[in-house]
């Protein structure tokens, strides 16, 4: 099992040196979620909150995720990066396309990209990118990007895009893996269908379980069983070694976590607090995985 740290909620200050120590310290990836604005009032319900509200306050840091993994690159050596989620049909597949292959080629092929299909209307009408038929669309641009990340003479004719031979350059060396996050029956069959991966919400073992469960009975469905598959998980009852590996004989090949709330220490800063946690983690965990 590997090991991926949460970034939400942080400045991009502390970000920029926490990085680091993630990166001599074991763990395998950073995970970036993404929202572009937040709304004072908002149209849709957030739909991980019993009572439809908003997990983080307003002036919560959402900084740009790929202008972030850029620089965090230049400052790591082999730590990977993902999302926790990247809203996919949000943007223009060209313009996303250009972000994620750029980050691509400056980490050296350490970018993975976790989408998800977005659930604030808000954000998607102020984009002027269309909230209806996302999901239809959002596997049209995954082709679409897929063709582009080739660095050849690519065209594409469907339904949502279409375009002529044109090339996009420059173009990662090695294919970027996508996974998928959501725990609908359509982000299921999404993962299942076109996904090198499945990201979980967070929830309970038994739950992830279940849910890897479907997924690849889907993947059967598909004749996509026999390729890699992997699944990052946020368990919400998994706290110790124990814990952890049972989740990784069912199927979890990542796990996504957050350590500093493991190790309050009031005695030192936050920031302090955190990378300290950091480092605990990977010697009390990470190191006796294998």
């Amino acid at each position: 099992m590997k090991f991926v740290l949460s970034t939400s909620f942080n400045t991009i200050e502390d970000l920029m040196a926490l990085a680091p120590v993630a990166d001599e310290s074991g763990w395998d990836s950073l995970t970036f979620s993404d929202h572009i604005v937040h709304p004072e009032t908002i149209s849709t319900p957030y739909p991980y909150t019993e009572d439809g509200s908003r997990r983080w306050e307003a002036f919560t840091d959402w900084p740009d995720p790929w202008v972030l993994i850029g620089a965090l690159a230049a400052m790591t050596k082999r730590i990977r990066f993902t999302n926790n989620v990247y809203v996919l049909p949000m943007r223009n597949p060209f313009m996303a396309a250009k972000a994620i292959s750029t980050a691509a080629v400056i980490s050296n092929n350490r970018v993975t990209l976790t989408i998800g299909m977005g659930w604030s209307s808000d954000e998607f009408a102020l984009v002027e990118q269309p909230f209806e038929r996302r999901g239809k669309r959002a596997d049209e641009m995954v082709e679409v990007m897929r063709k582009l990340w080739t660095g050849e003479w690519v065209e594409h004719h469907g339904e949502f895009y279409e375009f002529e031979r044109l090339e996009m350059t420059p173009a990662p060396t090695e294919r970027i893996p996508i996974y998928v996050g959501g725990i609908s029956k359509f982000a299921f069959r999404r993962s299942a269908r076109l996904g090198d991966g499945w990201l979980s919400d967070l929830q309970t073992s038994a739950e992830i379980v279940e849910c890897i469960n479907t997924i690849n009975n889907y993947r059967k469905d598909y004749g996509r069983d026999h390729l890699p598959f992997d699944v990052m998980a946020s368990p919400s009852d998994a706290f110790t070694l124990d814990h952890y590996k049972r989740l990784e004989d069912q199927g979890v090949t990542h796990l996504l976590t957050m350590p500093w709330p493991f190790y309050p220490n009031d005695k030192v800063d936050p920031l302090t607090q955190k990378s300290d946690a950091i480092k605990r983690f990977s010697d009390e965990i990470i190191a006796k995985m294998d």
